[in-house]
């Protein structure tokens, strides 16, 4: 298992050495000892799964702390571009947002750590995405960002004027508006 850094404080990427034969593949997706070393001790709680078609888009989401979330997502089948948001007050990523491809094939994780909202476009026919989560979902403290705000202007890499996107999600908040408690 490779564990890289990004530029964003806590935020990995996760590629799985991957075993293939005749038969298939094999894979360690999840290896708490392996992980602990890179990101600190993490006690998942809550497994979530979601399908969607081509063009959805979902989030940005989070959790407001104490209720906030640490999430490891990875993609079972089909084609996403997995986005978050850091909103840690101060810190040097601060309003910034990162994307990655994740997909079927290259069974590339990223490990989100609390502080960040997070959100994704499915770029396949269909994408059914996993993901751990630190925390259980707790409904008074959810929170959310428009996918389109201008200020964060991010590529969703699918049309934003045709995609799928929940009545919810098309009327949150800017980044500016949204309520945020994290710090650096």
């Amino acid at each position: 298992m490779e564990i890289i850094k990004t530029d964003f404080q806590d935020l990995r990427i996760i590629k799985p050495q991957v075993f293939k034969d005749p038969r298939g593949y094999f894979f360690e997706s999840y290896n708490k000892n392996k992980l602990k070393d890179s990101i600190g001790a993490v006690e998942f709680v809550q497994d979530n799964q979601s399908k969607s078609t081509v063009g959805t888009i979902r989030g940005l989401h989070y959790q407001l702390a104490p209720f906030a979330q640490a999430k490891l997502i990875r993609v079972l089948i089909g084609e996403i571009y997995d986005v978050v948001v850091d909103l840690r007050k101060h810190s040097p990523t601060y309003g910034n947002f990162f994307g990655i491809e994740l997909t079927e094939e290259n069974n590339t994780q990223l490990y989100i750590p609390k502080g960040f909202a997070h959100g994704f476009s499915v770029l396949s026919e269909t994408a059914i995405v996993s993901y751990k989560t630190d925390n259980f979902y707790h409904h008074e403290s959810e929170r959310g960002i428009n996918f389109n705000d201008p200020k964060l202007n991010i590529d969703w890499k699918v049309d934003t004027n045709s995609s799928v996107i929940s009545s919810k999600d098309k009327v949150l908040p800017s980044f500016k508006e949204a309520e945020k408690n994290f710090n650096f």
